[in-house]
């Protein structure tokens, strides 16, 4: 299969559900704001998403989909078969014992994840009720996940990428017709994401029955696969979402701010996960079982050539994504969110968000590209390590920015965090001599640098005043944003192809 071709309907997938995500939040900004009722049920949300990407799609899916691959490299059918029924048996067991804990601890966990919500008692008992009611998401997503990594070994890419729609849809309804029939209407936010979860795993079922590889109930602990699925996730928890924990303790510091800046941070979260879903998951998602296969099969240079290839799709796509996100972040957010409740003051308070994490996106991508040249090969102390470093980074970056840039100081640590943390896995991954760039690096990071140079020029130009945006009618805004996007587009591609770019220059097979 062409890694070119899967990444395209992964991220093409990604980019629908990307989209509805920002109808979802249109609703969302429309309907509620940013305030009082949002920052609680952003908190809710966040804390079962967290786990989500620690448990489910990070350390899982990280320690899982490299010995699935494994097995199916080097075992029988029966065998593969019976390590994904007695890994999903012990998850589903773990994540029923998980979801009931965090539906009993929900007071304490939104004191501690916001203990600024505690003088206010409404504020802190509607977050409570909303945690509740949102936990049980990562039950579901976790299965999800864990179909997801069946599916994606499977070199079936096309059905995991789509699941997250399903999410944006329940989000969609719920916003826009659900609201009024709840008191608070806010609780319709927390009943979409339990909706949400499981349409998302009903949605799956059919797919693994296709390849036959429904999981069926087998509880045994003792078997090997699952043995070295949980040794490689202990640690994993920690070193693969280092961000996410970040995140985490930045909705620490930003619910002691002013009312609202847990909002903008996460209006301008959600911009930034746009090109970081489009390009990091999905360069990761394809990435992974290949080079699971490669190592199984004792083939290090194709390991190393595929991290290049990689890593070169990575700048080719993040840098001007970067760029793109910073220089129309007002064009941005006013099409995309400024209407209804959601006011200017709130639009340049996002945008300060949005500049400071563009500064550390192409970080952020590349963490998700490396992290899993280390995780293909079962690997998990050196990440760790990297982790710890990162987050204490991030936490002094948090002290030091946090009063003089407010909320906007958080986005920016995280940013650099993630820089540093790509940073520290590349010169790792060389060190251990699991990566050597192929030749012709200096020149193509030239001239992406000055296709990217070109491309903000013409943006920035063609844009226009702020102002303009925060007062115009969206009739003439999403055409006019429409038409950014194909100038940026268009002057990008065109300066590629004049420096000698061709798409089959990065043609490549999956293992």
């Amino acid at each position: 299969m062409s890694l070119l071709r899967a990444l395209a309907t992964v991220s093409s997938m990604t980019f629908l559900s990307r989209v509805l995500g920002f109808v979802r939040d249109f609703f969302i900004a429309r309907v509620f704001g940013a305030g009082f009722a949002t920052d609680a049920f952003f908190v809710a949300f966040r804390i079962p998403n967290l786990l989500r990407r620690l448990f489910g799609e990070g350390a899982f899916s990280q320690a899982f989909v490299p010995i699935l691959a494994e097995y199916r490299n080097r075992a029988s059918p029966e065998d593969t078969r019976a390590l994904a029924d007695c890994v999903a048996t012990v998850l589903f067991l773990a994540l029923v014992l998980v979801t009931a804990l965090g539906v009993a601890l929900a007071p304490l966990l939104v004191y501690v994840s916001a203990p600024g919500f505690a003088p206010d008692a409404a504020k802190f008992d509607l977050t409570v009720s909303m945690l509740r009611i949102t936990f049980p998401y990562i039950l579901f997503i976790s299965l999800v996940a864990m179909a997801a990594g069946v599916l994606n070994t499977w070199n079936r890419f096309a059905a995991p990428a789509f699941t997250p729609v399903l999410l944006n849809v329940a989000f969609i309804v719920a916003a826009a017709f659900a609201a009024p029939w709840f008191d608070p209407p806010v609780l319709a936010l927390a009943w979409a994401v339990f909706a949400g979860g499981i349409l998302q795993l009903v949605f799956q079922l059919p797919f693994l029955a296709k390849i036959g590889m429904l999981p069926r109930w087998r509880l045994n602990l003792n078997h090997p696969g699952v043995a070295r699925v949980l040794k490689l996730m202990a640690p994993a928890l920690f070193g693969v979402s280092i961000s996410q924990i970040s995140l985490l303790i930045n909705t620490v510091f930003a619910s002691f701010l002013v009312s609202g800046s847990v909002s903008w941070l996460y209006y301008a979260d959600r911009l930034m996960e746009f090109p970081a879903g489009m390009l990091g998951v999905a360069l990761g998602t394809i990435l992974l079982p290949s080079l699971a296969r490669y190592h199984a099969d004792g083939a290090p240079e194709e390991y190393s050539n595929l991290l290049d290839w990689g890593l070169r799709v990575t700048l080719l796509l993040a840098l001007p994504a970067a760029a793109a996100l910073a220089v129309l972040a007002i064009p941005l957010i006013a099409t995309l969110f400024h209407y209804g409740r959601f006011t200017a003051e709130d639009a340049w308070m996002t945008r300060q968000a949005l500049v400071a994490y563009s500064l550390g996106l192409v970080g952020m991508i590349l963490v998700k590209i490396l992290a899993p040249g280390f995780y293909a090969r079962q690997n998990v102390v050196t990440p760790v390590k990297i982790g710890v470093v990162t987050l204490v980074a991030t936490q002094a970056m948090n002290l030091a920015f946090v009063v003089p840039l407010r909320h906007a100081g958080l986005a920016l640590a995280i940013g650099l965090g993630a820089c540093l943390n790509a940073a520290l896995l590349y010169r790792h991954l060389r060190a251990q001599g699991i990566f050597t760039p192929q030749a012709g690096w200096h020149a193509f990071a030239l001239k992406v640098g000055a296709a990217v140079a070109v491309m903000a020029a013409a943006l920035h130009y063609a844009m226009g005043a702020d102002a303009w945006w925060l007062a115009a009618g969206w009739q003439a805004k999403v055409p006019a944003l429409a038409g950014l996007v194909l100038l940026g587009g268009g002057a990008y591609g065109a300066c590629l192809f004049a420096l000698g770019f061709r798409v089959r220059d990065f043609s490549r097979r999956s293992a």
